[in-house]
């Protein structure tokens, strides 16, 4: 099992002594509103998931993500994670605050420094494009003036519906150690399972001791499938087509920021601290529309050979009429009139159309569990 990114995992959760001084410390202290996605960011700094940080980017780790992919440690980091505020905040540096989420005080936050930053700057060099019809470069510009850095300290759990499915790294760390996995791939997902997707975790399974399937459940552009929804599916899925020891699933908190290359890096040093040896990248991970060329996020991991996990890439699957298998261009002799390809659009457009979903496409028991819903998407 790999050790976590940076040599150890973070907690940033306080003890029960702790977390009593910390509430009576409350009151004196300044509050800062926070919305559910950056409530989800603290919690995953506390526990460990986006360790080696211990609070939001100073400015030195800020400029060298943005700039080189770097913390300022030079260990490997590509996505800023950053908590904007408004230049009428009050907010000094090196005060202690408390950030508020849902009118509960969810952390501390001791404020290090409080930093200018140039939004097209940040959508240019995170996204690779200043265009506000990405939907990450549209979010930049709904932040805030300023960023602040420091160190956070966790003192209640953000309350998820589905908790049921969430683990934290040092969980998963101990269930792989459990099961007895030396190896365990991670599988990155947005999406409801279709055939193409069980290929590729049971190819990548044949050569793994164990598959964790760790499905992002948060903030997501409109026509992606609900959270519930990818759930259900998964775990029809699991408890139909997979061994039960060679498989689990734990939900991500996370908004999906649709970062192409970058965020396939950071996905992967996440699963790294879940404990994960590889890491499954397919074809145009985290991108949307047309930002990207296909492979661009598994050949970014070109410029990260110290990143202490091993990518699986996959490229372009298909059904074969002819083969009667899930194949590539590598296995498969015949001509495109014969594939069925699994295209994620594709499959959208029959459901809402009310067409029948071919078995070579996607297994029957996914497909009732998305048809029990009157609207599974993100509208």
């Amino acid at each position: 099992m790999p050790k976590p990114h940076g040599g150890r995992l973070i907690n940033r959760v306080l003890d029960d002594k702790e977390r009593e001084e910390a509430q009576a410390r409350l009151g004196e202290l300044r509050t800062l509103p926070i919305s559910e996605e950056t409530a989800k960011e603290v919690q995953n700094i506390a526990h460990g998931i986006f360790s080696p940080l211990e609070g939001f980017l100073n400015r030195e780790d800020y400029l060298g993500v943005i700039n080189d992919c770097r913390l300022a440690s030079d260990l490997p980091w590509t996505i800023p994670v950053a908590l904007d505020v408004s230049p009428d905040s009050g907010l000094k540096e090196g005060q202690d605050i408390a950030l508020v989420h849902g009118a509960k005080p969810l952390a501390i936050m001791h404020v290090d420094e409080i930093y200018e930053y140039s939004k097209p700057e940040l959508a240019q060099k995170v996204f690779a494009t200043t265009d506000r019809g990405h939907p990450g470069v549209a979010r930049v510009h709904q932040m805030e003036g300023l960023l602040a850095g420091g160190k956070i300290d966790l003192i209640e759990e953000v309350v998820s519906p589905f908790s049921r499915y969430y683990l934290k790294p040092f969980e998963t760390r101990f269930l792989f150690r459990e099961k007895g996995w030396r190896t365990v791939v991670g599988f990155q997902t947005r999406n409801v399972p279709h055939v193409g997707h069980e290929y590729v975790q049971k190819t990548a399974l044949t050569f793994t001791d164990g598959l964790f399937i760790n499905p992002v459940i948060g903030k997501k552009k409109p026509g992606d499938f609900k959270d519930e929804v990818i759930l259900k599916t998964y775990q029809v899925l699991i408890d139909n087509y997979y061994l039960k020891d060679r498989a689990v699933m734990a939900i991500l908190p996370m908004e999906m920021r649709y970062a192409g290359p970058r965020e396939a890096i950071h996905h992967a040093i996440i699963r790294k601290n879940f404990g994960c040896t590889h890491f499954i990248v397919g074809r145009d991970h985290a991108g949307v529309g047309n930002y990207y060329p296909p492979y661009a996020a598994q050949e970014i991991f070109d410029h990260f050979p110290d990143l202490g996990i091993t990518p699986l890439f996959f490229k372009s699957f298909f059904y074969c009429q002819k083969c009667l298998g899930v194949v590539n261009e590598k296995t498969c002799p015949h001509g495109e009139e014969h594939h069925l390809n699994f295209s994620g659009t594709g499959i959208r457009e029959m459901l809402t159309q009310g067409e029948d979903i071919p078995e070579e496409l996607m297994r029957p028991e996914v497909v009732e569990v998305i048809l029990s819903y009157q609207n599974p998407y993100v509208e």
